[in-house]
């Protein structure tokens, strides 16, 4: 993922306003799916980072090239796990909060479910 993509950028997706009743601007707090398990998901994240410290320290100290591959794969997977599990949230929360409110919203969210979920599925 480029920094590019990483960026928060604002919306005012509908599916956005189902989620927190307004759109969401970069660092607004809310009601997120994740917000219940924020401090669950910052320390896996540290770990991740530490990971990628590490596979760092390992270019650095020139260590075999598979060893590497098998740490970048470690890292690719626990990246892929975190993301599966704020798309699991977010659907328990932000697309059935839609679903109870129906109409275009509904719609939206799983718009955007649907395009988060293929934007996974392409790395």
């Amino acid at each position: 993922m480029t920094a590019t993509e990483a960026r928060v950028t604002s919306t005012t997706d509908p599916a956005t306003e189902a989620c927190h009743g307004a759109p969401e601007t970069p660092g607004a707090a809310g009601p997120h799916g994740y917000s219940k398990q924020k401090d669950q998901h910052l320390k896996r994240l540290r770990r991740i980072e530490g990971q990628i410290r590490g596979l760092q320290r390992m270019v650095e100290e020139d260590v075999y090239c598979i060893d590497i591959l098998t740490q970048v794969s470690a890292s690719t997977k626990a990246l892929q796990s975190f993301a599966l599990q704020l798309l699991q949230e977010h659907l328990r929360h932000c697309v059935a909060q839609a679903a109870v409110q129906g109409g275009d919203e509904i719609d939206a969210k799983v718009a955007e479910a649907s395009a988060a979920i293929a934007r996974l599925l392409r790395t």
